[in-house]
């Protein structure tokens, strides 16, 4: 910021020397130099110095060269004054230009970065058509609003003390008196902006809603057409849609209205100075010349340009501030989940998982915890399975393992270590995660798979693709393994974008393996290759699986039954059919249908 400081009161010295040097132009045009004697002055930086060395040249050159002489000497001197205002303005323009960006690109990459750290449960309680206008609306907003109007608040105020020293050094009497006339325009400039910040909080929250709705809309098309819903989804949107335009047309009339009519006061405070000062000059109050009045309103005129912009900016500024608070409102939300001030770095699995006493509720203070008082220790290489009903605690408790959510009581550890004591980053290594949605990006099938892996290789991704029975689909596409399969994979039927997930957990390899119910929404064909991947996955790690089809883990070392968050049966699949349990009973109802 310093190069910019000194550019911009260059800019601004250049720009006031060329109205001080209207007073010696005006004079020569009306004749009215005198011959005085002036002693060249000794240098210094000052002021001072510059103004007696200019009029010791100038009387030098009116007394040896004619007062021709002296106005092209005035006017040379006020094409360079010019140029190098100009210049100076171009110089403190292109460095606030590369602050500008620069600060954007922070912004924006602090905020998306911000996003990622935040815990699964932030995602829970916020609209993501919210988040996708922070992300891109509320940041535009900030740069066209406050980072576009710092260049003013810095850069004008500078102008303003300058013009107002040399109006005082002109007249001081008529400056007072103008000075008494400015709080009027700049109270009511006050309470438009006023207006303008609350109706720009409400602004963005409309446009979140709307962003939500097109989200919402565009993922749920399908639905949309098949229940004739197009006439609700419209009405919806065009009511959001109305509320938002009006707001938006309110907020812009009153930011062009601030411009204007800030205009019309500067214009009328004139009118007023112009009757006074021109009294001053036909009574000889004030010791005021006509050459000193013309250029005391030629200054005070340029007076309303950085005043003006000065009132604009501020009243961009309001509205910026509205997107500003939303912005900082997610920067300072705490990150509930994170690593131990000497978190450790595991990269090995030699032994197994403990859960122990642990209980788990979504909110402080919630009394429906979604665990209760579980444990249970896995053995490494064993495969442990969890069924029950819907909202039981199953995704709750392969949630915890990976950190996604910290334990509300009781411990999780890993080969006998608690979990918040290793880092995320590495306890997230060992483990490999396929969901019932498979989670893809619009990308190529060689990335999806080595999503995530910078150094992956391509016999390594073809090798986890085959072990997934994914590589003949593949091979089969229009560019193979480079062929783009849209957003969220929709080009793919639904066992293969699972099978593409599966080559994916193959491909990092991982010692633990958490399978949520990763083949209850595939057809029974597609389910029988997703199977057949699966247990080439599962051969020699250990795997919690999430079973909705329970003839899938009749295989399992040892099956969890939850219920209401608390373990009510467990065994191996033998064991619990040979008794009157809950598990037979969801295993007969299952075999009957």
């Amino acid at each position: 910021m310093p190069p910019y400081f000194i550019f911009a009161i260059l800019a601004t010295i250049f720009s006031l020397a060329n109205f001080t040097l209207l007073i010696p132009l005006l004079n020569v045009l009306f004749n009215q130099t005198t011959h005085e004697v002036i002693s060249k002055p000794e240098f210094s930086l000052t002021i001072t110095y510059l103004k007696d060395i200019f009029n010791y040249e100038f009387f030098n050159i009116v007394d040896h060269g004619g007062k021709l002489e002296a106005l092209k000497f005035v006017c040379l001197v006020i094409f360079f004054s010019v140029m190098f205002s100009s210049l100076f303005k171009f110089l403190s323009q292109k460095v606030l230009t590369s602050l500008r960006t620069y600060l954007i690109y922070n912004l924006r990459k602090e905020l998306f970065q911000k996003l990622t750290k935040l815990h699964l449960g932030y995602y829970s309680n916020q609209r993501k058509g919210d988040l996708m206008s922070s992300l891109s609306n509320d940041i535009q907003e900030v740069e066209n609003s406050i980072v576009s109007s710092v260049q003013v608040v810095m850069r004008e105020p500078l102008m303003l003390i300058g013009f107002f020293i040399l109006l005082l050094s002109i007249s001081v009497k008529l400056t007072l008196f103008t000075l008494l006339l400015l709080p009027i325009s700049f109270g009511l400039i006050a309470e438009i902006t006023k207006r303008l910040k609350r109706e720009a909080k409400q602004s963005q929250g409309l446009l979140g809603n709307l962003l939500s709705i097109i989200d919402e809309s565009i993922s749920g098309i399908r639905i949309i057409k098949a229940f004739n819903a197009q006439p609700f989804v419209n009405q919806k949107f065009d009511q959001e849609n109305t509320a938002y335009t009006r707001l938006l047309k309110s907020i812009v009339n009153k930011r062009e209205l601030a411009s204007p009519l800030s205009e019309f006061l500067s214009i009328g405070v004139l009118t007023i100075i112009i009757f006074y000062g021109g009294k001053l000059v036909l009574s000889n109050e004030g010791s005021l010349s006509g050459s000193q009045f013309i250029t005391y309103i030629a200054l005070y005129s340029q007076v309303l340009v950085p005043a003006k912009n000065i009132s604009s900016a501020i009243t961009n500024i309001q509205r910026g501030l509205a997107s500003g608070e939303r912005i900082i409102a997610i920067l300072d939300t705490d990150i509930s989940i994170q690593d131990a001030e000497n978190a450790k770095e595991v990269h090995s699995f030699n032994q197994g998982i403990e859960y122990k006493n642990v209980s788990f509720a979504y909110t402080h203070g919630d009394e429906g915890y979604a665990l209760k008082n579980v444990s249970i220790q896995i053995s490494k290489g064993k495969t442990i399975a969890l069924v029950g009903r819907s909202g039981g605690g199953k995704s709750t408790f392969v949630d915890l393992l990976p950190r996604f959510y910290d334990v509300t009581s009781g411990v999780i550890s890993i080969d006998g270590m608690d979990i918040r004591e290793i880092s995320q980053t590495s306890l997230r290594s060992n483990m490999g995660i396929v969901t019932q949605e498979s989670i893809l990006f619009n990308d190529t099938i060689f990335n999806n798979i080595a999503f995530g892996l910078h150094d992956a290789k391509e016999e390594d991704v073809v090798q986890s693709a085959k072990i997934a029975n994914a590589h003949e689909f593949i091979i089969q596409s229009e560019k193979g393994y480079q062929t783009n399969i849209g957003d969220r994979g929709t080009k793919l039927s639904g066992g293969q974008r699972q099978r593409l997930s599966i080559a994916r957990a193959v491909l990092r390899n991982p010692a633990i393996l958490i399978l949520d119910e990763a083949t209850s929404a595939l057809d029974t064909e597609s389910e029988k290759l997703v199977q057949e991947a699966l247990s080439n996955l599962m051969k020699n790690r250990t795997s919690i699986v999430i079973a909705h089809r329970l003839s899938t883990i009749v295989n399992a070392d040892e099956i969890l039954v939850l219920d209401k968050g608390e373990i009510i049966e467990r065994g191996n699949h033998q064991m619990l059919i040979s008794t009157d349990s809950f598990y037979k009973k969801l295993y007969e109802m299952q075999s009957f249908s």
